[in-house]
């Protein structure tokens, strides 16, 4: 049976060329990056490299702006409390309610514990933030605006350049969860107002248990780690060596194939949303697929459930997900297209696609060739299928 992988949102496998170059630093090269002697100091080298690889692929001015940090989630609750730390007076957050829960779960958090007031932006029925919405919640009491630069389930990009901008013309700092853009959307920070950015290494090729943060110059940080001086201060712990080269070569690796990434992978994806919305009635495209990831679908089978769909086709070999891998496991549909006022009817059903460039179009092929018999047999089961409302979708394609 073929296996095909199409969870590449969720991660990434690690390239083999990002594997080769960390395997010496568990062994020849296993000295600390801080030790003064010749153990160190080529650990130390290495890891500047590999800073200098992640500066050049998101275009930032300065290798020093880069801090490694553990994963996106930590640098997500880094960034947004740094802010209220560094804010002075300011004690208000503006973000969406299509955020990861990376950030979500930490503002409610913010808000049951500190009472801080957090303002959550809206988004029209294909995703977009509503941009009037988030210059209105914008005010002098406000600490950080934190807005994702791609949505995770759909794939839709915001326009957080102009973002920043607003944020920066009433005092507050400016973040964005960049986890999913970075390496499929061009970057160059240093030409932006964006204050801080995360991302995390296992969403572009790298290992598990390794992202950064971009520090834009002039920007005060404060530590959410405290301990030793490493990363200047600013994340204490013994630099993840391994992890951090891993990180350079796929951030080079990222950079070689994003051209790839825009054409190739984008054609897969849209010659497989194509193809499922033609064989398969009753199904649509969630998001604004006019600006989005190249590698991103998000497509709603109306009248049956997700998990059943994803346990059918984990039998024919392919992975996908019901959503964002963080809130697997939650009967409640995405809070995503809960806030696209998605019907319930067609959230339950939504299932994404995400490609990456280790996609092949034999694995289009194989899922086109499956999924039509998937969506049939569940709907002969479902008891709010009963065929006189085939055709007759209960929410407004947004594929064009």
């Amino acid at each position: 049976m073929k296996a095909v992988y199409l969870d590449n949102n969720a991660t990434t496998r690690v390239d083999p060329a990002a594997v080769a170059a960390m395997l010496p630093f568990f062994t020849e090269q296993f000295g600390n990056a801080s030790s003064m002697h010749a153990f160190g100091s080529e650990v130390g080298g290495a890891v500047l490299k590999g800073r200098r690889q992640l500066q050049a692929l998101l275009g930032a001015q300065f290798d020093h702006e880069i801090v490694f940090t553990g994963g996106g989630t930590e640098s997500d609750n880094t960034a947004i409390l740094s802010a209220l730390e560094t804010q002075g007076a300011r004690n208000e957050i503006v973000t969406s309610a299509v955020e990861h829960p990376a950030v979500l779960a930490l503002c409610a958090w913010l808000e049951k514990s500190r009472g801080v007031k957090v303002h959550y932006i809206g988004v029209d029925a294909r995703g977009r933030l509503d941009v009037a919405a988030y210059r209105k919640a914008l005010s002098p009491r406000t600490a950080i605006a934190s807005i994702m630069w791609a949505n995770n389930e759909t794939g839709t990009i915001f326009p957080v350049e102009m973002l920043a901008e607003l944020a920066h013309e009433a005092g507050a700092l400016f973040h964005t969860d960049a986890v999913q853009a970075v390496g499929k959307v061009p970057m160059n920070l240093k030409e932006t107002a964006i204050d801080m950015l995360s991302l995390s290494g296992h969403k572009l090729h790298a290992p598990k248990g390794i992202g950064a943060l971009y520090v834009r110059r002039g920007v005060r940080l404060r530590p959410l780690i405290r301990g030793g001086h490493q990363e200047r201060g600013r994340r204490a712990g013994t630099e993840n060596a391994p992890g951090i080269v891993a990180l350079g070569v796929a951030a080079e690796l990222a950079q070689q194939h994003i051209n790839d990434e825009n054409t190739r992978v984008r054609a897969m994806r849209d010659r497989l949303e194509q193809g499922l919305l033609q064989r398969i009635g009753n199904s649509f495209v969630a998001g604004d697929v006019d600006n989005r990831l190249p590698n991103t679908a998000n497509v709603a089978f109306e009248y049956i459930e997700g998990e059943a769909i994803l346990l059918l086709m984990n039998k024919a070999g392919i992975a996908a997900s019901s959503g964002s891998a963080c809130t697997s496991g939650s009967l409640e549909p995405s809070h995503v297209l809960r806030a696209m006022k998605v019907p319930y009817t067609a959230a339950h059903g939504a299932i994404r696609f995400s490609f990456s460039r280790e996609n092949t179009d034999e694995d289009v092929d194989h899922v086109l060739d499956v999924m039509p018999g998937i969506i049939a047999r569940l709907r002969e089961m479902s008891p709010f299928w009963d065929g006189k409302n085939a055709g007759q979708s209960g929410f407004a394609p947004t594929y064009a």
